[in-house]
């Protein structure tokens, strides 16, 4: 699921029965190019000596908890190199084929059939088999901390070599997101005896790469596969990758990976902080990439609180709320602003709604103080802090120690001061915002979602998951499931239209941005990064130098 890594795709969950909440928004919906300066003469000169073979270095911001796709919530470019996926989604977005040459779904919604290609195998050589896929399939759906996510299956069958048939109790429309990703990827069947518990020490699927090396807390590298010949339809190269490894480095210490970058030890760099893009547009050769992530950044409320169930109340903070200089000041311009519950990097994001939102909660202070006085709210001392019944208009904003954030968290007190609402900054761990936010244990918190299927809301604000605004409407709670289970995608997303503009009207939260992801190559030709998807093509790659 954007971000030059595939957060999308990580799925991470949002409801008490699903294990971690969703942590980061991971992709991107679109990839910008700046070239650092076409008349460099390192331009002409990475051309001319692009080769094959050499190992390609990545910066990752992250070091995965394990390779196993089925025992972790979080997927993204340095775990997954060894998987493929049933399908993808091309660079324009539509649906295309990958392990699965052609699928469909039975009338009734609740038969899904893969037809597998025929000419796929294994790392170690075996062919990929529907049994192998019914195996990883029933996997997933029995050990990952995810599995709610798949959907109410019911069974799995390999009704013959290369199709497999997944059941479902009831219709489930969000399943076509988890076939473009690597959560129930086929898995080598004979590596799951061997390793059990222990796959992800040792994976053996399908991917472009394999034979994993992990040295915790340093790095993860991969060779090629050699016999590779499936990439995605898309790609310029549909065979084994150029580069011979692949590198991932764990680097924590922002000056430590741009001083490497500017060594040249590290050909991709992924997440470059703002403050840095403009020193490394200056280095001859370096190229920043740009892409919006699948996701945002929103205010939210503790619906269950006495406070916000005057929807005046509600509204009038969301009118406070300016969010040019929130891009500007706290995101050095990387950002765009949005007011609607869905950004224009997941699907179901309409324009009527995000013009409605932004309409009706355009900046506006003098109204916002009106709302808050029709609720009881005023200054009566003039110290600049309302009132109602004797009580300070004061809450805590909770958020974690992320700076990017905490730059947010300072203009939005500044901002709410304006309309008399004293914001008290509590900083803590990303863990225990969450955990607050599951116990109701807040007022406002500052958090961020990363989807790539309008399944997110239901995730969000369906009142038994919604676990962190705690938002309950009936009617709300009747459309999303019905999104759920509506097939046909021009009718699926009119039902999360429908559902958006009550969520407009009674806001449980105020949607703030969508951050821009800056990535920065260097001696490297061929990148390429999939808006739809938050993959990076490593296997069109090839060195320069």
């Amino acid at each position: 699921m954007m971000r030059s890594r595939r957060r999308n795709r990580s799925l991470a969950t949002i409801g008490l029965s699903i294990s971690l909440l969703l942590a980061a928004c991971s992709t991107n919906t679109s990839v910008t190019q700046q070239p650092t300066g076409t008349d460099s003469p390192a331009a002409p000169q990475q051309q001319a000596q692009a080769k094959e073979g050499g190992t390609l270095v990545i910066a990752a911001p992250v070091e995965p908890d394990t390779l196993d796709p089925q025992k972790t919530t979080w997927l993204d470019t340095t775990n997954s190199q060894p998987y493929d996926s049933f399908l993808s989604r091309d660079m324009q977005g539509k649906l295309v084929p990958h392990l699965a040459e052609s699928w469909e779904v039975s009338e009734d919604g609740k038969v899904w059939t893969l037809k597998l290609r025929k000419d796929v195998v294994f790392h170690s050589g075996a062919p990929m088999t529907a049994e192998a896929a019914k195996v990883s399939i029933e996997r997933f759906a029995q050990i990952s901390p995810v599995k709610d996510l798949a959907g109410p299956i019911e069974k799995v069958e390999a009704t013959d070599q290369h199709t497999v048939k997944v059941y479902f109790k009831e219709p489930f429309a969000p399943f076509a997101n988890m076939l473009l990703g690597t959560f129930i990827t086929p898995l080598d069947p004979e590596r799951l005896k061997e390793k059990g518990e222990q796959f992800g020490e040792a994976p053996l699927a399908t991917g472009p790469f394999m034979n994993p090396e992990i040295k915790r807390g340093a790095s993860l590298t991969y060779v090629k596969n050699p016999d590779y010949k499936w990439g995605q339809v898309y790609a310029d190269n549909q065979g084994a990758p150029y580069v011979d490894k692949l590198v991932f480095r764990f680097l924590k210490d922002d000056d430590t990976r741009i001083l490497e970058f500017k060594k040249g030890t590290i050909h991709i760099l992924q997440e470059v902080p703002s403050t840095y893009i403009q020193e490394l547009q200056n280095v001859p050769g370096v190229k920043i990439e740009t892409s919006m992530e699948q996701g945002m950044k929103y205010l939210g409320f503790n619906n269950q609180k006495d406070i916000f169930k005057d929807v005046r109340v509600k509204q009038a903070i969301a009118m406070a709320v300016d969010r040019e200089p929130i891009v500007q000041y706290a995101l050095s311009g990387f950002a765009k602003p949005i007011y609607g519950p869905l950004p224009p990097t997941i699907p179901g994001h309409s324009e009527r709604i995000e013009n409605m939102a932004k309409e009706k909660y355009a900046y506006n202070v003098e109204k916002a103080k009106q709302l808050l006085a029709e609720a009881g709210y005023t200054d009566s001392n003039g110290d600049g802090i309302a009132e109602k019944d004797g009580k300070p208009f004061s809450l805590e904003l909770l958020l974690s120690e992320d700076p990017a954030l905490q730059r947010v968290a300072q203009i939005l007190q500044n901002q709410l001061k304006e309309i008399g609402l004293d914001i008290k900054i509590a900083v803590t761990d990303t863990a225990s915002v969450k955990d607050r936010a599951i116990k109701g244990n807040h007022e406002l918190f500052l958090l961020y979602f990363g989807l790539n299927d309008p399944d997110i809301l239901y995730l969000l604000m369906e009142t038994n998951n919604s676990k962190r605004v705690h938002y309950s409407n009936p009617k709300v709670d009747e459309l999303l499931a019905k999104g759920r289970t509506t097939l046909k995608e021009e009718e699926r997303m009119k039902v999360y239209e429908e559902a958006m503009e009550i969520l407009v009207n009674d806001p449980p939260w105020v949607p703030l941005y969508v951050s821009e992801t800056v990535t920065a190559t260097r001696d490297i030709e061929g990148y390429k990064l999939n808006p739809f998807t938050g993959d990076i093509l490593f296997g069109d790659i090839k060195l320069t130098k």
